[in-house]
């Protein structure tokens, strides 16, 4: 099928490439003329494992292209994704300014029938907002469908997680949008993989549900690591007793730094701006924001019971972006940590696999490493704030032969702490 992809963001550039890789002819729109240039030379303005040797080769391949045009990708498609930022508003609420403007140029363009797909991440309510947008820019009497079509990618995985999904929602009001849709995902389904046909409405509410309750086992987690750390139990054989229960089952129930990224932080907030939209109290989602964002201060916590004058002692921070496989840096719990403690007068030296170049526009006065040992040296403190799988086999004792002070904060329990304390560190984890 042809098919714009408008928004080369995380998602709008995954999906395309993927979309394009099962055999569609994908259009890819961006406002970002730079963006645009590079994409066409194969520079990727994000990392996701996979991805650039995709587009390289469905670009060579002419089944992908990317343009600015807008009014030339509207006219060329028969299925229009919507795939643009919704970034949080002044208030916590999605900001859809970016999903209207693409509304108001489908209804300036459109020049036959289109499907017109959300793909961002939306508030339940705008297919509707889009359908007004588009019938009051629109001057003649042109048909179109709309359809919402949640993403489930993670960030690291994203595109083993499209060519393997656990579930395909889209949300439909009629056969023909539906079987446009059938027709895209058709590559895709297996007997026991089909896709999920909902209403609108309901396909609206299930990514920011779906985000919502991984959020809370994270935080439940993390509250429950408290619990551990003043009793003297171990939050990883909690959460894994716990897994062994079918009804709860093992994933997401890892206590740490809390969550972050592109993702959860404003889809639980703007789910929760929903519920007050409509005059009800979401007390459980206002308690896992807050349970998150005073994990943070815990491992700050941690860091001062190891370091008690942080004042210009060097301290080594090993990840930077939310989680591994990932240059995302958005609402990482690193930054919190770092800049509390360069409050404190800290030197920061740290190093991560892929994300320092994000990392440098938001940080100041930090030092980049190129190798974990590197940014040991010297330092009176090592902490870990991302479970990169390459910090799991170094080598303990040339990391203590190389740091001033013995000291680990594992902020994500990536080590055993009775075979890093064998080394003679002082080691302090998360709940255990």
């Amino acid at each position: 099928m042809k098919i714009a992809m408008v928004g080369t963001g995380y998602v709008g550039l995954t999906t395309g490439t993927c979309l394009a890789e099962l055999g569609n002819d994908v259009l890819c729109i961006d406002i970002d003329e730079k963006k645009i240039e590079n994409l066409r030379k194969g520079i990727l303005p994000i990392y996701e494992p996979g991805l650039k040797e995709l587009v390289e080769k469905n670009s060579r391949e002419e089944r992908l292209r990317f343009t600015t045009d807008i009014k030339s990708a509207i006219e060329f498609a028969e299925v229009i994704f919507i795939a643009v930022g919704t970034p949080p508003g002044k208030n916590e609420e999605a900001d859809l300014s970016a999903v209207k403007d693409v509304a108001k140029n489908i209804g300036k363009y459109m020049n036959e029938y289109k499907v017109i797909v959300t793909k961002s991440t939306v508030p339940v309510g705008t297919a509707d907002s889009i359908k007004e947008i588009i019938r009051q820019t629109h001057k003649s009497s042109i048909e179109f469908s709309v359809c919402s079509n949640p993403e489930f990618l993670r960030e690291g995985e994203a595109i083993y997680d499209f060519m393997n999904p656990d579930r395909i929602v889209v949300g439909v009001e009629d056969e023909k949008a539906k079987k446009a849709m059938e027709t895209i995902y058709r590559g895709l389904v297996r007997a026991d993989k089909q896709v999920l046909f909902t209403d609108i409405k309901s396909s609206e509410l299930i990514k920011y549900a779906s985000n919502a309750m991984l959020a809370t086992r994270i935080s439940f987690m993390n509250e429950l690591s408290l619990l551990c750390d003043k009793v003297g139990g171990n939050v990883k054989l909690v959460a894994k007793g716990m897994g062994l229960d079918s009804r709860i089952g093992p994933r997401f129930l890892q206590a740490g730094a809390g969550w972050g990224g592109s993702c959860f932080p404003k889809d639980v907030k703007a789910l929760y701006k929903t519920m007050e939209a409509n005059n009800l109290d979401g007390k459980i989602l206002k308690a896992v924001v807050d349970v998150n964002d005073s994990q943070r201060q815990v491992i700050i916590s941690k860091i001062k019971k190891l370091i008690p004058n942080p004042n210009g002692k060097k301290i080594a921070v090993w990840g930077l972006s939310f989680k591994p496989k990932t240059d995302d840096m958005r609402e990482a719990p690193s930054i919190t940590i770092i800049e509390a403690i360069q409050k404190e007068g800290a030197l920061i030296r740290a190093f991560d696999p892929v994300a320092v170049e994000n990392a440098k526009k938001i940080f100041k006065d930090v030092e980049y490493c190129r190798t974990p040992y590197e940014t040991v040296e010297g330092c009176s403190c090592l902490v870990i704030m991302t479970e990169w799988n390459e910090f799991r086999e170094l080598d303990i004792q040339r990391i203590k032969s190389l740091m001033a002070e013995p000291n680990i904060v594992d902020a994500r329990n990536v080590y055993e702490p009775e075979y890093i304390k064998k080394f003679g560190f002082r080691y302090i984890g998360v709940g255990r």
